[in-house]
């Protein structure tokens, strides 16, 4: 079977666990990678064995032989780059959050399927194999009628001036960094958007660092914080009437979940190790949907990500958080 051409564009920190989970991918060709430093393109594609390596993003682009690339630039420039990937008629996994307003994503989301060409957010939650049993155990009325979902992720981290996170022009913050997890975590259950949200975040520096939100829908209430300024166990849980699926620490990337009945008994946990960063899930996601001639991954679909989306902006609304290059027209 011919291999995936992948490309990757950016040699950042994500872009190296994502090509530590491509050597991992039987299937996937680690075939170029491009930096806006022609030197740190070199330097990766020796440490990782891509065969070429650009200094411009353009550059890649022309290479006929790319089938699909891998976005893991600054969140603030996840839209030109898409949109560049894209009129160049390649396929097309963008790092999560994928863009800074909803119209951003429309507008990707609309070229691609001029384009015919796939498009999917890195949401590797929604591939990784204990998420997926989760899902399996809920479709099944295992816990019943879903009343509540509770997460967290709260990392601590360095206020570092120069780090993306804390620029507002590169897209900083603790909401499009953290808060695309359980937002994305609660859509992906209760499959629609809230009837009301509260939030509150404490803003430094024109981000946010530290955020606590409530979702309100019909019938359930959804509930998460996430920042930058403490720790906590990162756990996950969904509340039914029948039951409750527990997810450990680090929810977004654990390898553990278990289901317990409405009286708190264990019933069933299942452990899925990781075969090397966990990433491997979403690549191979990919190279199934472009092998079955997919625009659309039914994992990761459109229509999942722009709800979240369009939740991110009700938030940024309410926390007062916008961003210096936000420019939610058309571009193309």
């Amino acid at each position: 079977m011919e291999k995936i051409r992948w490309g990757v564009l950016s040699t950042g920190k994500i872009a190296h666990k994502f090509a530590q989970a491509l050597q991992a991918t039987a299937d996937s060709e680690l075939y170029a990678v491009s930096s806006r430093s022609e030197e740190k393109a070199e330097a990766f594609a020796a440490q990782y064995g891509f065969e070429k390596h650009y200094g411009s993003t353009e550059e890649m682009l022309a290479d006929k032989n790319v089938q699909v690339v891998y976005i893991g630039s600054p969140m603030s420039c996840h839209y030109e780059d898409a949109i560049k990937c894209l009129m160049a008629g390649k396929n097309v996994l963008c790092e999560k959050t994928v863009t800074l307003c909803t119209e951003q994503l429309d507008d990707i989301l609309k070229l691609a399927d001029e384009k015919k060409l796939f498009f999917m957010e890195a949401m590797w939650t929604k591939t990784l194999p204990h998420f997926l049993q989760a899902k399996k155990w809920f479709e099944e009325g295992r816990i019943g009628r879903i009343k509540m979902i509770k997460s967290d992720f709260v990392n601590m981290c360095e206020g570092d001036p120069d780090n993306r996170l804390f620029r507002s022009d590169l897209g900083g913050g603790a909401l499009l960094d953290l808060g695309v997890y359980p937002l994305t975590f609660t859509q992906a259950f209760l499959g629609s958007s809230p009837e009301s949200i509260t939030a509150y975040a404490h803003m430094k520096n024109d981000i946010d660092y530290d955020d606590a939100i409530i979702l309100k829908y019909h019938d359930a209430i959804a509930s998460m914080t996430f920042g930058f300024d403490c720790k906590s166990e990162n756990a996950a849980s969904v509340v039914g009437e029948e039951g409750v699926i527990v997810f450990d620490s680090w929810f977004h990337c654990s390898e553990k979940v278990s289901l317990y009945d409405k009286n708190n008994r264990l019933i069933e946990t299942k452990n899925f190790p990781h075969p090397r960063t966990g990433y491997e899930y979403e690549i191979i996601e990919v190279n199934r949907c472009l092998r079955s001639g997919l625009t659309e991954s039914p994992l990761v679909p459109h229509s999942g990500t722009r709800e979240v989306m369009v939740m991110i902006d009700r938030i940024k609304k309410i926390i007062g958080l916008s961003y210096p290059d936000e420019n939610c027209n058309s571009q193309f």
